[in-house]
């Protein structure tokens, strides 16, 4: 049981805490309300962008990571289509540090033309590099909008074309910053041996006196049920086939969230798992597959993907993936195969305990999906999912009309 304390500014600003005395190191977690989700669509990959401009420097502090570094402490950030996060861990003895570095950043960024041009630069790089020269790098850059034609999450975080970050300019850049990033739009969270009175000192001294910011209302289009299969089969200079299998699912916060996670588990965790037993021990036609969940705060996508072995067709390798996705629509789980399944989720789970920074990223997260106290009912609601609700789930789910299908072809 993770103990949680919770208080909010009057600018908006939420404000998580944690207490845990066994270690002297303290994680510091702000997360931004704002991801791919929210951009415009001729102007996307600015979430992103602003992940690499949030370390560029403050107008009172120039140089973040040698700031904190001063202090032994470490830091990193990421994006997604539904959030920014920014982490750090220090000693607890330099905590308001972490106050201090966090609070310049969204009071006053320094924007300057000079180093958005820098910031571009490096992300128009990641972007060629991580999406474009590296193999099966593409991908989402396919499946997403495969899969979506009306929802946001049609574009990745990078962005739907590399000319839209070559185009930012400063106006479009301080505008999106100053429509998001901002206390009202923002939670914190604090992990690790600290005084709970303190952090509210300090929340108030370095975030009480950034002002509220109009943030946009958002309202974002409905992906409508998908009514026939989608397929793109595309060649690349890659050494192996790969088939990336996309099926819409129901959204975070819903109540069949936690057995379609479960589902994925079914199939791919661990080498006893379905696909691993069957399509690669067995059969042989994988030398990987796997199966996960996006787990978007809107309706997100049950993937199955994998890379198969030389001579395999891709029809073959799809009839076989589809085989064992409809053995959960035809047969109930056996209770055995499902709490073992059930009993890696609990025990990942109490590991992922063991960090700080880990429980800091997550109470974040639940409190932006309601309430950060959430985080103590996990497990149980994993326990009470049970197999006719998986069944029934499976049944919805691996529907071909409720497909995207993805031939990624080696043209070696």
């Amino acid at each position: 049981m993770i103990s949680i304390n919770k208080f909010e500014l009057e600018n908006g600003l939420r404000v998580i805490v944690h207490k845990d005395t066994t270690t002297p190191i303290v994680a510091f977690n702000i997360l931004y309300d704002v991801g791919a989700r929210d951009e415009n669509e001729n102007k996307t990959g600015f979430a992103h962008l602003f992940e690499h401009l949030m370390f560029g420097g403050s107008e009172n502090i120039p140089n973040y990571d040698s700031e904190l570094q001063k202090t032994g402490g470490e830091n990193n950030a990421f994006t997604t289509n539904n959030v920014t996060n920014y982490y750090l861990t220090l000693p607890k003895q330099n905590l308001e540090t972490a106050f201090w570095l966090e609070s310049d950043r969204m009071l006053a960024l320094d924007f300057s033309e000079e180093k958005l041009r820098i910031q571009k630069n490096v992300v128009i790089e990641e972007y060629k590099q991580r999406y474009l020269n590296q193999p099966y790098g593409d991908v989402w850059l396919l499946l997403r909008p495969l899969a979506y034609k009306v929802h946001p999450y049609k574009w990745a975080t990078i962005g739907k074309n590399i000319s839209h970050i070559e185009n930012a300019d400063l106006n479009d850049v301080k505008s999106f910053f100053y429509h998001h990033y901002a206390p009202n739009n923002a939670i914190i969270s604090v992990a690790g041996d600290v005084n709970i009175p303190e952090i509210e000192r300090l929340a108030n001294k370095w975030f009480g006196k950034i002002e509220r910011r109009d943030i946009p209302l958002r309202n974002l289009p409905v992906e409508p049920e998908q009514t026939s299969a989608n397929f793109l089969e595309v060649k690349r200079n890659v050494p192996f086939d790969a088939i990336y299998k996309a099926f819409h699912m129901c959204d975070r916060k819903h109540k069949d969230f936690y057995a379609t996670d479960l589902i994925s588990d079914l199939l791919s965790n661990g080498r006893s798992s379905r696909l691993n037993q069957s399509l690669i021990k067995e059969k042989k036609m994988f030398s990987e597959v796997n199966a996960y969940i996006t787990g978007d705060i809107d309706n997100g996508l049950f993937i199955v993907t994998g890379k198969l072995m030389k001579g395999i067709k891709m029809k073959d390798a799809e009839h076989a993936i589809n085989e064992e996705l409809n053995k959960l629509r035809t047969e109930i789980v056996p209770d055995n195969e499902l709490n073992k399944i059930k009993n890696k989720i609990e025990s990942m789970h109490v590991f992922s305990e063991i960090s700080v920074l880990n429980k800091a990223m997550n109470l974040a997260q639940h409190e932006l999906l309601g309430d950060a106290k959430n985080i103590n009912k996990e497990v149980e609601k994993y326990r009470l999912a049970d197999a006719f609700q998986i069944h029934k789930i499976a049944n919805k789910l691996f529907r071909s009309e409720n497909s995207s299908t993805l031939y990624y072809k080696s043209a070696q």
